[in-house]
């Protein structure tokens, strides 16, 4: 099934079923109004709520309307975690040579994550609002799931059984308020403001074959400023899959339903072309990571961050083709409104993008 939250003017908003299209919906109060309430007690609500899916679906719903991503909410409008990984090694690889470090024997063992503010979570459309453009504003194309309660301990095996929902998440970076932050030794904080998701979080079920081994194995498509940069597998060069990084977080504690974990960036290897060149046929999913094969391949990066006014759109096809989370489409904006020019620097920019995530 697929689940929505629409805004109402609370902070939870209104929970509603969407069709498998995603051109009708039908609002589950008569089973849960808020999502979370369904997290907590997913044995008996969800099947209740597939019901409703399969009505909806059917026509047989008698109180359906047209469904309209702008007026969605993050599928779970703030949760008790949002924790977000760096499982695709390559990105991390290429945030090292980058800048001339090895890569840890470690990371490719043991998962990076740091835990993000999880109170203030961005609707798929809504305004990307950041205070100057100094900042070195990124987007961040990645898949996350939403668990229900998983015990500590947990093994990657138990752990994908905690999956309830998947979605997808556009991390947003500030990438020249990074490397100060890591300098003191305690890891992100001002430089990941709110974190939007898709229109939608959906069931395993309506992945089908494409989920395997705890892994999404579509395409994840980017779209900056109207123009594709990105269509990144995110299946196979997964180095880290989401049943390992649920684990990874029960190693100490306990994980409880409405934890949300992220993939961090999908990222795919280079080819070697004809000449000895590496070429990234794949593009990127954030532009830290454009920046850093630039690096490689001629001493300094080109591409400049995102500005006030630009775009960045994140989308997966399903097996047959039809959009399957929704699209994140959303707008960069001045903490002033739009249109507005670009102010006064706030921050000095940095010539390293130290960002692993």
């Amino acid at each position: 099934m697929k689940l929505a939250t629409l805004k109402d003017g609370s902070r939870d908003g209104q929970l509603v079923v969407v069709s498998r299209d995603l051109t009708l919906a039908h609002y589950a109060t008569g089973i849960a109004s808020r999502l979370q309430q369904v997290l907590d007690d997913w044995g008996f609500m969800s099947p209740q709520l597939q019901d409703l899916y399969d009505a909806v679906n059917t026509g047989r719903a008698r109180h359906t309307f047209p469904f309209d991503p702008a007026m969605c909410m993050a599928p779970l409008p703030r949760a008790y975690q949002w924790a977000d990984g760096s499982a695709y090694i390559n990105h991390v690889e290429l945030v090292r040579k980058a800048r001339g470090a090895e890569v840890p024997e470690s990371f490719y063992t043991d998962p990076l994550m740091y835990q993000g503010g999880s109170d203030d979570f961005l609707g798929p459309v809504d305004d990307v609002v950041v205070p100057s453009e100094a900042m070195g504003i990124d987007f961040e194309a990645e898949i996350a799931v939403i668990t229900g309660d998983v015990k500590m301990g947990a093994t990657p095996d138990q752990a994908l059984d905690g999956i309830r929902l998947v979605m997808l998440a556009n991390d947003v970076s500030l990438r020249n308020l990074i490397p100060a932050e890591l300098a003191k030794g305690f890891g992100f904080f001002q430089s990941k403001p709110a974190t939007a998701f898709s229109p939608v979080a959906v069931t395993l079920d309506e992945i089908g074959e494409a989920w395997q081994d705890g892994r999404v194995h579509l395409a994840l498509q980017s779209s900056w400023n109207g123009r594709k940069v990105g269509m990144c597998d995110a299946g196979p060069e997964m180095t880290f899959h989401f049943g390992q990084l649920i684990a990874h977080i029960a190693k100490t504690r306990n994980v409880r339903a409405g934890s949300i974990v992220g993939s961090g960036t999908v990222s795919n290897k280079g080819v070697e072309k004809k000449d000895g060149q590496m070429d990234w046929p794949k593009g990127y999913s954030c532009i830290a990571e454009k920046r850093c094969i630039e690096t490689i391949q001629t001493g300094a990066p080109v591409t400049e961050f995102m500005k006030f006014g630009d775009t960045i759109r994140i989308e997966m096809k399903g097996l047959d083709g039809r959009s399957l989370f929704g699209a994140i489409d959303q707008e960069i904006v001045s903490v002033n409104g739009r249109p507005k020019e670009a102010p006064v620097s706030l921050v000095k920019p940095q010539t390293e993008d130290a960002a692993e995530d």
